[in-house]
C-alpha cells in the first residue's frame, strides 16, 4: 500500500535588503585634511588672541614710563608760558640767580619794547643753496626770547664762558622738547639768544621738531639728567649732546619783508 508522501517544494529565497553604498574608498582623506586645516586655523586665531590679552593686560598693570615728571595743562602759548617758568626756575648761576627769563610767545620778534609778528621764515642756505621759506603760524610756530633778568633782556651778572653758553643752549634744548612734546601742533621754535650787556639780540637757535623725533621718543631724564647742573658742572656727555643738536642750528638773524610788506626772520648760518 502506497503511503502518501508529502513534497514541499522550495520557494524562491527571500530577498535581502541591500546595505547603503559605503564612502569611496580614498575619497574620506580630504575632508578630514580640510577639518584639519580648519581647526588648526582657528586654534592659531585663539592663540594670537590669546596673547593680545596677555599683552594688553601686562602694558595695563606695568604702563611705560611718563615721558617726563611735570607737564603743562591746557595747550598753545598758555602750555608755552608754563613750560617757560617751569624750565627756567630751574637753571641758576653759581651766586643763586636765576640765568635766563624765558619769554615765550608766538611767532614774533621784540625789540626797544616793540614786538613784531612774523609771517615768513627765511632759512639762508650756504652759497649756491637755494633758501628755504616756511611760513609760520601761531599754532605751528613758538618764540622764545632768552632773557636775563636785567636791562635789555642781557646777561649783566657773572663773567661770561663757554660753559655758561653750553648752559644756556641746554636750557633752550629742554623748552623746546617740553614744547614739541606738549603742544602737538609746534612744529619749529627759534629761540633768541642774550645779547652782550647793551646791544640788541644777533644770534637765534632754530629747532625743527621732525628733528628730534628719537629725544622725544625717548623719556627726558635719559636725555637731559633732572638735576640742573651749574655751568661748570655740565657733564661731558651732556656737553657733547647739546653742543651738538644746538651749534649746527645757531643762526644770525635779521629782519626783511617780502614785496607784499610781510616781516621775514632770516636766519643766515654763521659758517658761510
Amino acid at each position: 500500500m502506497a503511503s502518501d508522501v508529502t513534497t514541499t517544494e522550495a520557494g524562491p529565497a527571500e530577498a535581502v535588503p541591500a546595505l547603503p553604498p559605503g564612502p569611496p574608498v580614498g575619497k574620506s582623506a580630504p575632508h578630514r585634511l580640510r577639518f584639519m586645516l580648519v581647526y588648526g586655523t582657528l586654534g592659531a586665531v585663539l592663540a594670537l588672541a590669546l596673547v593680545g590679552v596677555i599683552v594688553y593686560a601686562g602694558r595695563s598693570i606695568s604702563p611705560a614710563p611718563a615721558w617726563s615728571s611735570w607737564k603743562p595743562t591746557g595747550g598753545g602759548l598758555g602750555a608755552a608760558k608754563q613750560i617757560a617758568a617751569h624750565v627756567g626756575a630751574t637753571y641758576r648761576l653759581p651766586d643763586g640767580n636765576q640765568l635766563l627769563d624765558p619769554i615765550p610767545r608766538g611767532p614774533a620778534f621784540s625789540s626797544n619794547g616793540q614786538t613784531i609778528p612774523i609771517t615768513f621764515l627765511a632759512l639762508r642756505g650756504p652759497k649756491g643753496k637755494i633758501d628755504q621759506v616756511f611760513q609760520l603760524s601761531n599754532d605751528n610756530t613758538f618764540t622764545y626770547s632768552m632773557c636775563g633778568l636785567g636791562q635789555f633782556c642781557s646777561i649783566l651778572t657773572g663773567k661770561p664762558s663757554t660753559e655758561r653758553a653750553t648752559l644756556v643752549n641746554r636750557e633752550i634744548l629742554e623748552i623746546a622738547l617740553y614744547t614739541f612734546k606738549y603742544v602737538p601742533s609746534a612744529k619749529y621754535i627759534v629761540a633768541f639768544m642774550p645779547p652782550p650787556a647793551g646791544s640788541q639780540p644777533t644770534y637765534a637757535v632754530y629747532l625743527q621738531k621732525s628733528e628730534l623725533t628719537q629725544q622725544l621718543k625717548t623719556p627726558l631724564d635719559k636725555t637731559l639728567s633732572p638735576h640742573v647742573p651749574l655751568p661748570t658742572t655740565i657733564s661731558p656727555r651732556e656737553q657733547q649732546l647739546v653742543v651738538g643738536i644746538t651749534q649746527p642750528r645757531t643762526y644770525k638773524f635779521g629782519l626783511s619783508q617780502t614785496q607784499q610788506g610781510d616781516p621775514v626772520l632770516v636766519l643766515a648760518p654763521l659758517k658761510a
